[in-house]
């Protein structure tokens, strides 16, 4: 055969290997290996979140409802303002942390500290936020009862508005205590008793003629479907099985438990992104701070941090779009 003919897989070949492979040296590369893979990771967890809000679409949560708490503003309805805040700061975290990528490849190091040091803040700012939203998610406002099918009720007032059962419910005096060891042969530990039980919520309920009953169900208006004063008399009374305040991994105020699950296990995986993002900042930051990178004469791990800094960025808009925007 003519040499001429064979190839040796050397010729006109992008990577012929090396050091630095497209250009990318071996800790950038293995960071975007590590993007992709934490990329399909959330993907897996952003579609199971969809599929189940596809067959819940009657009774799922609306955002608008669920996420109106702004700090030091109780009782002013301020749907997705904090939110949005959050979002805000992630982003805005985000040019700060190319600002300082961009003052390493110039090797300006007072720039460096600064933007990574507001890169920082922002982080902060964005875990707390986080933080403080779980803690008012889980102890809720108003409260609401749980069927004995594990279906939510909701209280209105004549306004339309919602009713906290702690406002209406009548005190009947009964002694109530924690459930302890020596009580039984298997033992659960119990965290806390819900403020009111759920006969005073049916006493002050039906002492309250203003007062109905909505249900987790959207009608045909999308709305929560508002049963007549009747009808809620009847579904209390014969169907009201226990009070849920807040939301944890079994029982949710809002609506069927499958969003609070969903919420805390999504919005705390991409938290914990945040959190190791920042810590990882910090590293950098005081490394940058020591001149160890003015020594080696580059500053690439600051752009290494970036990239990760940034996909934990995306990720979230994915996340605040699918939970709190549609």
């Amino acid at each position: 055969m003519d040499a001429s003919l064979v190839s040796t897989g050397t010729d006109e070949k992008t990577w012929a290997g090396g050091n630095r492979p497209l250009k990318a040296s071996y800790g950038k590369l293995m960071m975007w290996f590590f993007i992709v893979s934490d990329a399909l990771t959330f993907s897996g967890f952003i579609a199971s979140y969809g599929f189940s809000r596809y067959k819940f679409i009657d009774s799922w949560p609306i955002a608008d409802e669920v996420f109106t708490h702004v700090p030091f503003l109780h009782g002013v309805p301020a749907p997705m303002y904090y939110v949005a805040f959050m979002t805000f700061i992630l982003i805005f975290s985000s040019v700060t942390m190319v600002l300082a990528v961009d003052a390493g490849h110039h090797m300006k190091k007072n720039k460096v500290i600064l933007y990574l040091f507001l890169t920082i803040i922002g982080g902060l700012i964005f875990v707390g936020s986080q933080a403080w939203e779980w803690s008012t998610f889980i102890k809720g406002e108003y409260g609401a009862v749980e069927t004995k099918g594990g279906k939510i009720l909701q209280f209105l007032d004549t306004d339309g508005k919602r009713a906290a059962i702690t406002e209406f419910a009548i005190p009947i005096g009964t002694d109530r205590t924690n459930h302890v060891e020596s009580e039984g042969v298997w033992f659960q530990s119990e965290t806390s008793l819900p403020t009111v039980t759920i006969d005073e919520v049916k006493a002050g309920f039906l002492a309250d003629e203003s007062l109905l009953i909505r249900t987790q169900y959207l009608d045909e208006n999308g709305e929560r479907t508002v049963l007549s004063r009747e009808e809620s008399i009847h579904v209390l009374e014969n169907d009201g099985k226990l009070i849920v305040q807040g939301a944890n991994l079994k029982h949710n105020e809002y609506g069927t438990p499958l969003f609070a699950d969903f919420f805390f296990f999504i919005t705390g995986f991409h938290g914990f992104h945040v959190f190791s993002g920042v810590i990882f900042n910090l590293i950098i930051f005081f490394n940058v701070v020591i001149g160890t990178y003015e020594r080696r004469g580059h500053y690439e791990m600051v752009e290494k941090v970036g990239l990760y800094w940034h996909f934990v960025d995306l990720v979230w808009v994915f996340v605040f779009t699918v939970f709190y925007l549609i």
